[in-house]
């Protein structure tokens, strides 16, 4: 776990100046990792809370939160329960927590500008089986998760003037219209009206949206599609 902690160019993370601090962001993982006592995951958390992957006191949010979430996962897997407790706490913050204007997205296999918090909340639906075991707390970070859904565009049919859009559902798309954020190839595409016309069933994360008013060509296959309003928080 140290050595993927150490394998992070920290400083190579873009943050808000005076505000992010690389320095802490590996300096507490690593604190974290090694915590064998309430004392020491304290400690660990105040780094990472107190400008290492968010801002506590101003309830910010750095990109190095995204990069960190599946390193603090990690550590709440196979870290000492005190280290589990203060990284499961970090990864929530970072979740709910807002990024700093021109520090709002990262580099992502799915997305070269996916917002922080969509990010993070696809390294919590990774660990979906560990996060249900742990009872309360573990399904709450889920289903906080799940509202930061993700749909990736697999065919697309006309239906009308719309588009019934066929694909993979990841979260959970809210009843009624809503604005979505469309990327592909680095290219991000505002869709103001999306809704969902058939949900996944029986686990199955198959499903389909209408995208209102747009033709097939313009939502290609290989598509991911992200709540607009997240790629609208900002500190």
């Amino acid at each position: 776990m140290l050595d993927a902690i150490d394998g992070v160019d920290w400083e190579a993370i873009p943050g808000r100046p005076g505000w992010y601090e690389p320095a802490r962001a590996a300096c507490g993982l690593r604190a974290l990792a090694d915590a064998a006592n309430r004392i020491q995951a304290a400690e660990a958390g105040s780094l990472l809370d107190g400008g290492g992957i968010v801002h506590g006191h101003s309830a910010a949010v750095f990109p190095a939160a995204a990069v960190a979430a599946p390193l603090l996962l990690d550590i709440a897997q196979q870290g000492h329960p005190a280290a589990r407790d203060t990284a499961l706490g970090l990864v929530d913050e970072a979740l709910s927590a807002y990024p700093h204007a021109g520090y709002t997205r990262v580099t992502t296999p799915y997305g070269m500008a996916v917002p922080i918090c969509c990010a993070i909340a696809h390294h919590l639906r990774s660990r979906n089986d560990f996060l249900a075991g742990l009872g309360k707390r573990g399904r709450a970070l889920l289903a906080d998760a799940a509202e930061h859904w993700h749909f990736e565009i697999r065919e697309c049919v006309a239906d009308g003037n719309d588009t019934a859009a066929f694909g993979a559902l990841a979260g959970h798309f809210p009843d009624g219209v809503h604005a979505a954020e469309l990327h592909l190839a680095g290219r991000l595409t505002v869709l103001d009206e999306v809704a969902l016309q058939y949900p996944p069933v029986g686990g199955s994360p198959e499903a389909c949206l209408q995208v209102i008013g747009r033709h097939p060509g313009d939502l290609p296959v290989g598509a991911a599609l992200f709540p607009a309003e997240c790629g609208e928080r900002v500190h």
